[in-house]
């Protein structure tokens, strides 16, 4: 037996207490207990945890300089070995469960002894969790494939793609909507802001996610209890860029709270990406016809020729019950597990690169979408008049006359019903004497003069908002001042 040589080997190191060859002996066991289907997107972060293990272990004296340079040697031939093969490594071996002994295995395989103390103070446990909240922060901000893969980038170009486009058409007027009913009039800018600030509250759990993430990490828990070794683990954090190890061990190991509000802000952006899809849906219809979407982001009919369906935008918003279904599998996961480590833990990744890169992928749809839509300005115009947009406006009128709002709300509710009564689908088609019948009939006074006709009319209305945030024209500029101060000079 060589120096390198294992006594008594067998497919699965950590298994030498069984008869045999353990769980590797039963094809369905193997099969079952594997994670590397979905774990091998996983193989930069481990090998970069490693190497971050293997520099602590030569710096307490665990390791020599040789069997560190043999280490990074090593990993960093893997790494290379994976970028260019892909799945198509021969390392990937399904006998070795998951990403991490894979790796080892093929270390050992290149290095020998040296390979084989990678592990000394380390578990699973602790490794995995490392290697998700890398993935994790990678997945936030980007890593080396470039910021453009992060999700920061993604939210923030959405948001920029609602800002050029309300740069473009922000002051056409529209109708705003509550129960699906006309309300308001406003601009089209104030919707496409609103939208905006949707994506601008994503970012912050983005961020929010970071600050988590920023504080703490498992390395060097081990698989529960810690070590008797003396690891250094402030000084795998220093290389890591991390500020400090996590302060109890089992904690650290039973944790997936990263993962599980990581899912939870990918969650609530499919939220939001689903409402807005289901408002442009609705307005690309015929019945509406605020929107045009771009040819590209439409589908045809397999019998109707005429046919242009929104299915981008209804994709969008189907994928958000698989993003939903990942955070409620987290959540069920971990719901009934002891404190330790248990394997259920091991799907976690299952569902977070699903969650993600669904969400990626509709990120990326919306803001083509976004990009390439077309607001109908004089569609929307043509009704524009319908539904009495300037009710609350004449009630405010009254407001500044004196007359308390309840009693305002009323005189306007009958004045509406005239209205309709005469065929009417303008307020500002009565006349002085009927609005100020009225008012005496609810209120005692006649208050309504000439200048009310300034306060009706939905292209008037837009231009009399003056509260902070309005969706009429003095709020959209000042918050499209606001956007563009904020993304560093306006949309791309």
């Amino acid at each position: 037996m060589t120096q390198n040589q294992s006594p008594n080997p067998s497919p699965k190191p950590w298994e030498h207490t069984k008869s045999g060859s353990g769980s590797g002996s039963d094809p369905l066991a193997a099969r079952f207990v594997s994670s590397l289907d979905y774990d091998k997107r996983l193989y930069t972060h481990d090998i970069r945890g490693s190497i971050a293990h293997a520099q602590m272990l030569e710096h307490v004296g665990l390791i020599t300089a040789d069997e560190l340079k043999e280490i990074e040697r090593g990993l960093n031939e893997i790494k290379t070995e994976i970028d260019e093969q892909g799945d198509a490594w021969p390392g990937w071996k399904v006998e070795l469960e998951d990403v991490h002994m894979c790796i080892e295995a093929a270390l050992i395989e290149k290095t020998g002894d040296a390979g084989r103390k990678l592990h000394t103070g380390r578990s699973r446990n602790d490794q995995v969790a490392l290697d998700i909240q890398l993935w994790v922060y990678d997945a936030l901000y980007g890593s080396e494939s470039g910021y453009q893969s992060s999700l920061d980038y993604k939210l923030t170009s959405l948001a920029r793609s609602f800002i050029k486009l309300a740069e473009d058409c922000g002051h056409h007027v529209m109708p705003s909507y509550t129960h699906l009913q006309r309300a308001q009039p406003i601009v089209v800018g104030g919707e496409l802001l609103a939208w905006a600030e949707t994506i601008k509250r994503c970012i912050d759990r983005v961020h929010a996610c970071y600050e988590e993430l920023h504080v703490e990490l498992p390395l060097g828990s081990g698989a529960i209890a810690g070590s008797s070794l003396p690891l250094d683990r402030d000084y795998v954090f220093k290389i890591l860029g991390k500020l400090t190890p996590t302060h109890n061990s089992i904690e650290a190991t039973a944790s997936r709270d990263v993962a599980i509000d990581f899912v939870y802000a990918l969650t609530m952006t499919s939220m939001w990406l689903s409402r807005w899809a289901e408002q442009w849906i609705i307005y690309s219809t015929t019945e509406f016809g605020f929107i045009t979407l771009d040819d590209l982001y439409t589908t045809g009919s397999s019998m109707m020729p005429q046919k242009q369906n929104p299915d981008m935008l209804e994709l969008i918003r189907g994928k958000t019950g698989l993003v939903y279904g990942s955070l409620m599998a987290l959540l069920t996961m971990c719901k009934g597990l002891t404190i330790g480590y248990n394997r259920d833990l091991q799907e976690d990744k299952r569902h977070v690169f699903t969650a993600y890169d669904a969400v990626c992928d509709c990120l990326d749809m919306a803001t083509r979408i976004v990009k390439t839509t077309k607001f109908n300005e004089a569609r929307i115009k043509q009704g524009l008049d319908r539904g009495f947009l300037d009710a609350t406006s004449l009630a405010e009128y009254l407001v500044t006359k004196g007359v308390p709002f309840r009693t305002s709300h009323q005189v306007v509710g009958k004045l509406v019903q005239m209205c309709r009564d005469k065929g009417y689908e303008k307020l500002s088609l009565l006349k002085l004497e009927d609005f100020n019948a009225v008012c005496s009939e609810k209120s005692g006074k006649t208050l309504v003069e000439n200048d009310v006709y300034d306060w009706l009319g939905p292209e008037n209305v837009v231009k009399r908002y003056q509260t902070a945030g309005n969706a009429g024209v003095s709020g959209f500029e000042q918050q499209l001042a606001a956007w563009k101060e904020r993304l560093g000079g306006g949309a791309e």
